[in-house]
């Protein structure tokens, strides 16, 4: 499928899912942009992010923003934002439309909780690994 309508499917799930999130969490997620790309990027590999990835939060946690605005934390260069790699996770959904929504919602949802800073172990406990 092509990438540009699995970025589109992607944004309109992420979209649903904010509307559904509960309201001391909903502003807190619009916070936090969408990026769609196809796979990780050549650098991203090099840095580690291995190839076949569904999603990746960088920039500064919740957490470590409060820690900024009060002066303590040592900034971060990267705005905060939610990646997600649409043909990675087409291809995990095995090319069925509703599992790769079910997919975008698990990912999104998990790289929303490293936002809001739960750990993998967090996560985990919520189902979200």
């Amino acid at each position: 499928m092509n990438w540009t309508v699995l970025c589109r499917r992607a944004e309109a799930e992420v979209a649903r899912i904010r509307a559904t999130l509960p309201p001391d969490l909903a502003p807190l997620a619009a916070d936090v942009p969408i990026v769609c790309l196809r796979r990780p990027t050549r650098e991203m590999r090099a840095d580690g992010i291995e190839p076949d990835l569904l999603g990746l939060f960088v920039g500064p946690s919740l957490q470590e923003r409060g820690e900024e605005m009060d002066g303590g934390g040592a900034g971060d260069p990267l705005p905060a934002e939610i990646l997600l790699f649409v043909e990675n996770l087409w291809d995990y959904a095995e090319a069925d439309p509703a599992t790769f929504l079910e997919e975008v919602r698990i990912t999104y949802l998990h790289e929303l909780g490293h936002y809001l800073g739960l750990d993998e172990s967090d996560l985990a406990d919520r189902g979200l690994e």
